[in-house]
């Protein structure tokens, strides 16, 4: 049997395969525990939006039909929702799906993609996935070196990947960096910047990207329904392009890739603006509430924008996620990122963040 194993395309079996939270079912299941907290994958504290859920539930009913392939009422949604014409917005199952169609789409074994040595690992792991050689570039701070990733262009290079904010370091590049880098490289090399974070952004010189995209045709926008919206376990994402690029999509794309339960809930998400409201508030107050817990407790971090922070233990951190999650709050170390040292930790509630600070004091302080 493992001669089916050996089989396989080589580049395929040289990849990691992601390694995701644990989820709650399976920490009371090993350690036989109750009352767990998961503040491992970045996920709405506050759950999804109610109307998503009832929109959700109402759309089973109708689950024996295929949903509309062009998906035209969420699409017509999205495009009063971001501005961009509906013809060029595409769907997909969660924003990886999205960004495995743009890869499919435009890279081969010949081709090269070049991104930030921390960027999502999902990306890397599709990169890998179809052959593409991989340059990853040295952060400055945590942050995206742009003037690097620009220098290291070359004729094999397709795409470049901007995480923005990245996760896990939770860091951004500027409007003005962004544009640096689109004004310096090739407009035949495909720039995709993934913003699953973007609802949560209220710095001034965040990126305005979408009114970039009628001057450069090779901008590719991502986002997803999975980190404000709280509809993670459903799968929506979407990529906002030039036309040329959602004409090559639509093409690379498999028909039905989005089911019908998270369109329905994907729909009444965007309309549900004191849901969207609350939520960032929600986060908005935790980040500081984490942030000078870490400070008072005497934990390094880096400064997040997102609905995360990674801290920065000192120490083997993979034994302290252990000691963490005995004590029923699962959080992620970051040993695949090469920060072994660091854990990365999802703001939640405020009764969440307090219990999670708690459980800090007493491992660090142990």
């Amino acid at each position: 049997m493992d001669d089916l194993f050996h089989l396989g395309k080589q580049h395929i079996k040289d990849t990691k395969p992601y390694q995701a939270g644990k989820p709650i079912e399976e920490v009371e299941r090993e350690l036989g525990l109750s009352n767990i907290i998961k503040l491992a994958s970045n996920e709405n504290p506050l759950g999804p939006s109610p109307k998503a859920v009832e929109a959700a539930t109402s759309a089973l009913h109708n689950i024996h039909l295929y949903p509309d392939a062009l998906y035209f009422k969420l699409r017509k949604k999205l495009s009063q929702y971001t501005k961009v014409d509906m013809q060029n917005i595409t769907l997909g199952n969660g924003s990886e799906n999205c960004l495995e169609c743009l890869i499919k789409a435009y890279i081969d074994e010949d081709s090269n993609v070049v991104l930030d040595q921390y960027a999502f690992a999902t990306i890397r792991i599709l990169v890998k996935a179809y052959g593409a050689q991989e340059q990853l570039i040295p952060s400055i701070n945590y942050r995206h070196d742009v003037k690097a990733m620009v220098n290291s262009v070359n004729s094999h290079t397709k795409i470049i990947f901007v995480v923005n904010p990245n996760n896990p370091t939770g860091t951004y590049i500027t409007h003005d960096e962004l544009v640096y880098l689109l004004d310096n490289v090739p407009p035949t090399v495909i720039v995709a910047v993934d913003e699953a974070y973007y609802e949560y952004m209220d710095q001034p010189d965040y990126p305005h990207t979408v009114e970039l995209l009628s001057k450069y045709a090779n901008l590719v926008i991502s986002r997803t329904f999975s980190k404000v919206f709280g509809i993670a376990g459903l799968r929506l994402g979407y990529l906002l392009t030039s036309y040329p690029v959602s004409e090559l999509l639509h093409r690379s794309r498999m028909p039905f890739n989005v089911n019908s339960c998270a369109v329905a809930a994907g729909i009444a998400s965007l309309e549900d603006h004191e849901f969207l409201a609350r939520t960032k508030k929600v986060n908005a107050e935790g980040l500081i509430q984490v942030r000078d817990g870490l400070e008072a407790l005497g934990i390094e971090y880096i400064p997040s924008v997102a609905n995360f922070i990674t801290i920065d233990m000192k120490t083997d951190a993979q034994l302290v996620y252990n000691q963490i999650l005995h004590k029923g709050v699962i959080v992620r170390p970051l040993v695949p990122y090469g920060l072994p040292n660091h854990l990365r930790v999802t703001i939640g509630t405020y009764d969440q963040n307090v219990r999670l600070l708690q459980v800090l004091r007493e491992v660090y302080h142990a």
